[in-house]
């Protein structure tokens, strides 16, 4: 399969509003963009640390996956991601590994990228994200 690199680390927080603050003041990073993905029910902040990214996700719905995420297991890492080219391919080739898919098929996530994840009971205990950007 062979990532190009660790796309980002998500973090799952209860709010932004108190979390970015803390990782531009302690940390001296810059949130370059706050979104919010209504299908995942999620709002997201971003930092550039090198090549990788910090993804910061606040809920925006307590049903769901990262408020039931931090009701079950408090604010955290919640995955990480790489980054890919030919998703589609190595979603299937990862597959046929033995790999738990959680999405079959890649489908839209934040900063336009493609993304799919693989089931953390197949990664370690890692929820894993593959990522591949559209434009590249």
């Amino acid at each position: 399969m062979k990532p190009t690199h660790i796309e980002h680390i998500g973090i799952a927080v209860k709010d932004l509003k108190e979390a970015i603050p803390f990782f531009e003041k302690v940390y001296g990073l810059e949130c370059y963009a706050v979104e919010e993905v209504v299908d995942q029910k999620v709002k997201t902040a971003f930092f550039k640390v090198g090549d990788t990214k910090i993804e910061l996700l606040e809920s925006t719905d307590p049903e769901g996956p990262i408020g039931k995420f931090i009701e079950k297991k408090g604010e955290g890492i919640h995955h990480m991601a790489f980054a890919v080219e030919n998703l589609a391919e190595k979603l299937k080739f990862v597959e046929e590994q033995g790999v738990r898919l959680i999405d079959k098929a890649p489908r839209k996530g934040a900063e336009g990228l493609n993304i799919g994840f693989l089931h953390p009971k197949s990664t370690f205990g890692v929820l894993t994200e593959l990522c591949e950007d559209p434009t590249k």
